[in-house]
């Protein structure tokens, strides 16, 4: 830290007291891990380890049994949820990272051509800069507005004979911006181009039907808006989609084979599945299902717009994204002038309790486009257990940091 940065630290500290002698705590950093969960997930993960114990699929006594029942139920229900056309096309990985690197990997051949949205996090842009590097693949990257939304209307010019897909994230990481998927779906059918989705930051948050929707494949996290357990997640793929498998090895299936087998999901679900993650995701997932996607988003919603309308009007302070609830996500990027997004998100958590993520969030190219690619941006980001007294606190620090400016 600068010297300038500890004297600045100082004076806040005199004129600050916490209330009560202690300060609250408040999680606003749900778009990197959502937080707390549910009371079942804990419940859901606890029975797995004690009462089940056991691998799915890799015995035909009681409770293997009920450990492929469990896994089976959060497939299913994640199929419900994503509008799959079966829950076999429902892939379990470990995070939306692998299921991103399984759908690349596995769809672009040597000297294939994509096409990649603007505002995409590094489980995306590091994927195809590797795809380049092995096997010569190029890509053309969609403009975008400064506000992170897509100029869609450009995406034909950027089209080829060797094109292959479109990827693109569902919603920005960083600026909270939502994309048009429902419109790529039909420009990708109607080029006869596939369409992969990236839904870390909407899957559980905003509705999805891959089917209407057009997406052919679709990543997905468990431990997001999803609400379930770190090391979850998953890959939709349409039917009739060949996509080669990323990982090889022992599935509990035809295992007298060579070769995986051809069947889904067995064909990418290679070695042993998180059967505690899964079980509490299958939890998670009753919670969600029973609320209603469109509920969850409407309480976020409205914890987005109290926000935008209660953050005070500086010139200091710098906002970024659309800055409307119809079109963002319940994220909220900013920076304060004067002070580095590291130094703003230490003080909202040293003084205020206020947890906050500061920096590049993994996501550069959505930073190139906001203009924030130097420092990086302070951001937000708001769950279903988050309150407007919460956003409260949020605000009380940004305010004390501005006055002290």
């Amino acid at each position: 830290m600068t010297q300038g940065f500890v004297d600045f630290c100082r004076r806040m500290m005199r004129g600050f007291r916490y209330q009560g002698g202690s300060k609250v705590s408040v999680y606003l950093d749900n778009a990197a891990t959502s937080h707390t969960k549910p009371e079942p997930v804990y419940r859901a993960v606890e029975n797995y380890l004690q009462e089940v114990g056991v691998s799915a699929g890799r015995g035909s006594y009681r409770q293997a049994q009920q450990a492929e029942d469990i896994i089976w139920s959060a497939r299913t229900n994640l199929a419900q949820l994503l509008g799959a056309e079966k829950p076999d096309r429902i892939i379990f990985t470990s995070c939306a990272t692998d299921a991103v690197n399984l759908a690349l990997f596995g769809l672009l051949g040597r000297w294939d051509h994509a096409i990649v949205g603007g505002m995409e996090h590094n489980s995306v842009w590091r994927t195809m800069h590797e795809l380049r590097r092995r096997r010569g693949v190029r890509f053309s990257v969609i403009p975008h507005a400064e506000d992170g939304s897509m100029r869609i209307e450009q995406i034909p010019r950027l089209i080829r004979r060797n094109t292959r897909l479109i990827v693109s994230t569902h919603a920005s990481n960083v600026a909270g911006t939502v994309m048009p998927v429902a419109r790529l779906g039909q420009l990708a059918a109607e080029y006869n181009l596939l369409l992969v989705v990236d839904a870390a930051q909407t899957a559980g948050c905003l509705p999805i039907d891959v089917q209407k929707m057009g997406i052919d494949l679709l990543a997905f996290t468990g431990h997001k808006g999803l609400m379930g357990p770190q090391g979850t997640g998953g890959l939709y793929i349409r039917e009739g989609i060949d996509v080669h498998p990323l990982l090889y090895g022992g599935t509990g299936t035809q295992s007298a084979w060579p070769h995986q087998p051809r069947a889904l999901p067995h064909r990418f679900e290679a070695g042993t599945l998180n059967g505690p993650g899964i079980a509490g995701l299958g939890a998670a997932l009753e919670f969600i299902l029973q609320r209603g996607v469109k509920s969850i988003r409407e309480h976020e919603g409205q914890l987005l717009d109290y926000t935008l309308r209660n953050l005070p009007d500086s010139q200091k302070l710098s906002l970024y994204g659309p800055g409307t609830v119809d079109r963002q996500v319940a994220i909220v990027s900013f920076n304060i002038e004067a002070t580095t997004p590291e130094e703003v998100s230490y003080l909202l958590d040293e003084m205020f309790g206020v947890m906050t993520r500061a920096g590049l969030h993994c996501s550069p190219c959505a930073h190139r486009v906001l203009g924030t690619s130097d420092w990086g941006a302070v951001r937000a980001s708001f769950g279903f257990f988050n309150t407007t007294e919460d956003v409260d606190a949020l605000i009380e620090g940004i305010e004390t940091i501005l006055d002290e400016i």
